[in-house]
């Protein structure tokens, strides 16, 4: 029992939302249909009660019709006690003699009461069969009452209501975890920030040593590489410490931003990985906080490079999809990615490797489409064969205007 308990609260609820969705919406629908089932059971009770009522009542009737006796009694206890059920007599013609409980129009006339009871006496022949006073040649037509027809709309009611609170508290709980996982993702990269501050200082401080030694001529390209990593510790420190905070937004060439990626890049990653960049023009501008950029086309090579083993091809292209957007596609010739797993890539915790963290691509989509209002998505992807990833940035500041008067885009 203690083993089931544990299985049972060691579940990740997030990433296993959809299923934690669907379970939801299941126990609502066992809830509520558990109470049709048992207001059904009601109702039908509530139905032969009313149908003996009405026996009883056709019965008084048609004893008060066949004797002269004192009535008094069966006219106070039985027929005038019926303030539900709706009940019309009419006689041999068919034409209505008496009714109780017929709810006529405020102000109605002679017609329009006469209508009302022609209406009333319809439904009455369409829900049940009459009773029959064979004495008097009188015959009762009725119907359920209001509190039973209520009754049965009821439950399908409560369903509908059961459905939309467990619909509201799964929507309510998914946004404070992620509101949470935000929080504590923030704390952690501010921190991180922090701790490397001290030792890049310290490099930052071998380095202009080591320039100043006499060892600066013969490892000069080795102490100029160690100098970009440097640089580039620098700009992740900046990277970690602006994640939870507005970044500056501004216009800035993409081309540009994209070489320089590559071109750190590549004496990094193995020399069998061939990175491509292809352009409709090199001088196509994209809004952007450029070290923010650089990390997430940083990220997806990265991966890219991991999906391929070491070995392959990464071309990046940018278009121009329209006036509004600039579009970046990156494709590799990795093992791919399984069409089910396009949209879960982006969730925290999902890796497809063993020492993998899963929030590469959930930083670059909330980078993308958090702080640049574009899109990141898999445009398509072939097991074997490799995988392309699109990135859509606007084009200018005109058409940010939009998103930052909708909360997308904040500067």
């Amino acid at each position: 029992m203690a083993k089931r308990f544990q299985d049972l609260t060691s579940i990740d609820f997030y990433q296993n939302r959809k299923q934690v969705k669907w379970l939801v919406f299941l126990l609502s629908f066992l809830i509520g249909s558990g109470s049709i089932w048992y207001t059904s059971l009601l109702v039908d009770e509530l139905r032969e009660r009313e149908s003996r009522q009405i026996q009883l009542l056709s019965s008084a009737l048609e004893y008060a019709a066949t004797t002269s006796e004192n009535l008094t009694f069966i006219n106070q206890e039985i027929i005038q006690q019926n303030h539900s059920i709706p009940i019309i007599m009419v006689d041999a013609e068919g034409d209505p003699m008496e009714f109780r409980n017929i709810n006529f129009k405020k102000n109605a006339d002679g017609e329009d009461s006469l209508r009302t009871l022609e209406k009333e006496l319809f439904e009455m022949q369409e829900e049940y069969e009459p009773i029959h006073l064979m004495e008097a040649d009188v015959r009762v037509y009725y119907r359920n009452s209001e509190l039973l027809t209520n009754l049965r709309y009821y439950p399908y009611v409560q369903l509908a209501v059961i459905l939309v609170f467990g619909a509201l508290a799964y929507a309510l709980f998914n946004q404070s975890k992620i509101a949470e996982q935000n929080r504590v993702w923030a704390g952690l990269t501010k921190e991180t920030a922090h701790q490397l501050g001290t030792p890049i200082a310290s490099l930052m401080a071998w380095i202009d040593y080591l320039r100043n030694s006499p060892v600066w001529e013969e490892n000069k390209e080795i102490i100029q590489e160690m100098d970009k990593d440097v640089v580039k510790l620098r700009m992740v420190t900046e990277r970690f410490s602006s994640i939870g905070s507005k970044p500056v937004i501004q216009p800035e060439n993409l081309y540009e931003m994209i070489e320089e990626t590559i071109n750190y890049l590549r004496p990094r990653i193995s020399t069998k990985v061939e990175l491509l960049i292809n352009a409709d023009s090199r001088d196509l501008d994209a809004l952007m906080n450029k070290p923010l950029m650089e990390w997430v086309i940083e990220n997806i090579c990265k991966n890219a490079v991991d999906a391929m083993r070491g070995k392959g091809t990464i071309t990046i292209s940018v278009l121009q999809d329209s006036d509004k957007f600039v579009i970046v596609d990156i494709a590799d010739t990795g093992k791919g990615i399984e069409k089910k797993n396009f949209k879960k890539v982006f969730y925290p915790g999902f890796s497809t490797r063993q020492r993998g963290w899963g929030l590469g691509l959930t930083l670059a989509k909330r980078i993308v489409e958090g702080y640049h209002g574009g899109r990141i998505f898999v445009k398509s992807s072939e097991i074997g064969r490799g995988t392309t990833f699109r990135i859509m940035l606007l084009g200018n500041l005109e058409d940010a205007s939009q998103f930052i008067t909708e909360g997308i885009l904040e500067y």
